[in-house]
């Protein structure tokens, strides 16, 4: 078996060697899914895991547009659209520095078996810039996402692909691209998702990926009769989605201690309640602060420069930060302080080696595929709405969440549950999320 996953790589690393982000998401793919695949014949000799690490298009594009001191700038646009086997493709823009084709194609890629798991008809897609939106003008943003999506709309539509947002992508932004989709295709459809409320939006959706990361650790923690209430919680990030964790960890009864940003995290011994956490939000949402600015407003607690706040005491982690945040010696500290449960609500967090370290200990472990697919499963119930002209309550939608964070962790037991009762959540989910997408490039034939 090691031979036949080691030859698969091989061919993968010979046309993509130069992406080690893609790289590495496919390696955490094939090394479970291919041992699947090879049991079942209906897969077997019929390259359906190679046809789907190929991006069915990769759109690459130049945006030029002009700064507040009249000088034009020249960024680099991107849409991977990876997989539209069983619906539109899915997924979201990222404006940031980092963005480079690799890291597209590692989040498509995952958005494939994201946007399967949550039982929705979604294939899956993934795009951005390195536009940086930091210290940019409001106008700057604006006629940057313009000109951005002048190009990108030829690309996209309600029944081929439906963009959201991600990191640098939140509502602004959503609005001049919207605007810009809407003045040049003269229509008002729901081809993105993230929209304002008054517009065509969804209640929940902005909390929904920090929710549902919260939701699926507690069908977790379900399994070993345990809960949220008393827990000490470690989060990194501070943007939506650690926000939205913090909240939901809170008001079930859990203390969370940090947070942060690419400056470094803040603990706080005494925990981040909702007063607390209502100045984070301001800080970083409206002010577009840096997170040390809480030791200014709460001197009890402490910054810690230059790190990731896994070295901190815990019950529970939930990194929702970035990619590769989180590595071997990390969840080795984490372990080593009494940490049980770890729940992403990044897309891929943690290095392999870590899951790794992770399993090796036996502790619960969610990968963000599944974990935070909450935030995608609402983008679906918003095309839905926008598809119906209506609009369903907070309560309606939250309820929904609920389900479908339910559906996905019963998804993951049925194919990750082993002999002795531990379950492989990554296993589970890189196995459910494959079998749904490859019966239907088999029923569709070689397209």
């Amino acid at each position: 078996m090691k031979e036949i996953i080691a030859e698969f790589l091989d061919m993968v690393k010979e046309r993509n060697g130069h992406e080690p982000e893609f790289l590495q998401a496919v390696e955490e793919v094939a090394e479970t899914v291919i041992p699947y695949i090879v049991q079942h014949d209906i897969y077997y000799g019929k390259n359906v895991l190679l046809r789907m690490v190929e991006p069915e298009r990769l759109v690459s594009f130049r945006v030029c547009w002009v700064d507040d001191d009249g000088e034009i700038q020249v960024n680099r646009g991107y849409r991977i659209q990876m997989n539209s086997a069983i619906g539109p493709y899915k997924g979201g823009l990222r404006f940031h520095p980092t963005v480079n084709a690799s890291i597209l194609k590692f989040l498509a890629f995952e958005q494939v078996f994201k946007n399967s798991l949550t039982t929705l008809p979604m294939g899956g897609g993934k795009g951005g810039s390195d536009f940086d939106p930091k210290g940019k003008s409001d106008n700057e943003i604006m006629r940057f996402c313009h000109a951005f999506m002048s190009e990108l709309f030829r690309h996209i539509g309600p029944n081929t692909d439906i963009p959201a947002g991600d990191i640098g992508v939140g509502q602004r932004e959503i609005g001049f691209l919207f605007g810009k989709y809407r003045k040049l295709r003269n229509e008002f459809t729901g081809v993105l998702t993230g929209k304002g409320l008054t517009w065509g939006g969804s209640l929940i959706r902005p909390e929904a990926t920090g929710y549902g990361t919260v939701y699926f650790a507690e069908n977790m923690l379900r399994t070993k009769n345990d809960n949220f209430e008393g827990k000490t919680v470690v989060i990194s990030g501070s943007g939506n989605v650690a926000q939205y964790a913090a909240e939901k960890c809170i008001v079930i009864g859990a203390k969370v201690v940090t947070l942060s940003d690419s400056s470094g995290y803040i603990y706080d011994k005494d925990g981040i309640d909702a007063d607390k956490l209502k100045f984070v939000m301001h800080l970083k949402n409206v002010k577009r602060g840096r997170i040390k600015e809480y030791v200014k407003e709460y001197p009890e607690a402490k910054f810690v420069k230059g790190k990731t706040p896994w070295s901190e005491k815990c019950d529970i982690a939930l990194p929702c930060a970035t990619q590769n945040e989180l590595d071997i010696e990390d969840a080795k500290a984490l372990l080593a302080n009494g940490c049980m449960c770890v729940s992403e609500g990044a897309n891929m967090p943690s290095t392999n080696e870590a899951i790794k370290e992770f399993h090796k200990a036996r502790i619960l472990f969610a990968p963000g595929k599944a974990s935070n697919a909450g935030g995608v499963a609402t983008s679906g119930l918003e095309m839905t709405q926008n598809s119906l002209r209506y609009k369903w309550t907070r309560e309606e939608v939250d309820k929904k969440l609920r389900e479908i964070m339910q559906d996905i962790h019963n998804s993951c037991t049925e194919y990750g549950q082993e002999d002795d009762g531990y379950i492989d959540y990554v296993k589970g989910a890189n196995i459910a999320g494959f079998v749904k997408v490859a019966d239907a490039m088999l029923a569709q034939g070689v397209v």
